[in-house]
């Protein structure tokens, strides 16, 4: 089965790397077995599979001994890091306009989240989100990527946009306390939503940072490396996002081909020409998001069957067994832990 999750950029394993450094791990250890090497993470155009790269977070997760590491690797996310969408959110000139370059241009630093700015009349909540399953990794992810993310918001505004309180959609660990250190704010755990929230007043203000000039090149050099990226990435590729980002109510054919702006017809002749179809794609995600809710443990099997489209559990259960040879219950139940 060829894996939908997108691959994922190398260099943010640098800042991993630097933390386990810091508490004595040998980074040729936790890199071996991914068969990578230190010097490999210097390298900017360095792809890490998705599944690799899962694994690599397990295993610094498990090498260092912190549980709180996603939120250290976090911390030391400045906007710099993240190269041109840093520099264009550097310039911007007001907090909503930075926030829209994250919504925008997130896939091109991490593909396996997204981020979305949601106004009320009183108030402003800036949410991210997993885009594909992230399983047992995504309690670091979420919280490197938000703390990243609350990061350059307080560096454009010199501190000025307040955030008011964070919000995160898992159960609060053992170092909720240390948490609300790091974070600087109120942590409030088992919310139907992660990001954080600051007043609607903010969002308008003009940034002293602002600079007109660089901001149109920095977003103009970031749009042009999107529609690259898009130009080259395949059409089954673009449907399993696409898919992967509704996790739940998979969209048609019909209603994904609308999303594509593409005749239905034409969706269908050009996933034949890559030799594939819309049924093998969502079989595949289907397969992958199992797989993943099984292994993270969140979820009953009646759950997950309702999650990913069957009405019928038995009908859940004959699909799992023909991918895994296996009923799901037994698969997850031979799982250490």
């Amino acid at each position: 089965m060829t894996d939908p999750r997108p691959p994922l950029p190398g260099y943010y394993l640098r800042h991993v790397a630097d933390q386990l450094q810091r508490r004595g791990v040998a980074v040729s250890r936790w890199l071996q077995p991914a068969g990578l090497a230190a010097s490999d993470l210097d390298d900017p155009a360095l792809s890490v599979p998705f599944a690799r790269f899962e694994q690599l977070v397990r295993d610094a997760l498990s090498l260092s001994q912190e549980p709180a590491l996603g939120l250290f690797v976090g911390e030391r996310l400045a906007p710099a890091t993240h190269g041109v969408v840093g520099d264009a959110v550097l310039s911007s000139a007001t907090v909503r306009e930075a926030i829209g370059l994250f919504e925008r241009f997130v896939p091109l630093r991490l593909p396996i989240v997204a981020v979305s700015l949601q106004v009320s009349a009183t108030q402003a909540r800036l949410c991210v989100s997993e885009t594909c399953p992230l399983g047992d990794i995504q309690r670091p992810v979420l919280e490197a990527v938000l703390l990243s993310v609350k990061n350059a918001v307080e560096a454009i505004s010199l501190g000025a946009s307040r955030i008011d309180s964070v919000g995160f959609a898992f159960d609060a660990p053992d170092y909720a306390a240390l948490a609300r250190e790091v974070l600087r704010c109120p942590v409030r755990y088992g919310q139907a939503w992660t990001g954080f929230r600051l007043p609607l007043a903010l969002l308008d203000q003009p940034l002293r940072t602002a600079d007109a000039v660089a901001f149109r090149e920095a977003a103009g050099i970031c749009q042009r490396e999107l529609d690259r990226l898009t130009a080259h990435t395949t059409l089954a590729a673009r449907v399993q996002r696409l898919m992967l980002e509704q996790q739940t109510g998979f969209p048609s054919l019909l209603v994904t081909a609308r999303l594509l702006r593409l005749p239905a017809r034409t969706l269908h002749r050009r996933l034949e020409e890559e030799g594939t179809s819309f049924k093998q794609l969502l079989e595949g995600v289907r397969h992958t998001l199992a797989l993943a809710h099984l292994r993270q443990g969140r979820f009953t099997v009646e759950e997950i069957g309702y999650t990913l489209g069957y009405s019928d559990l038995s009908n859940f259960r004959r699909a799992f067994k023909r991918w895994e040879a296996q009923p799901p219950s037994a698969f997850r139940n031979r799982r250490p832990g």
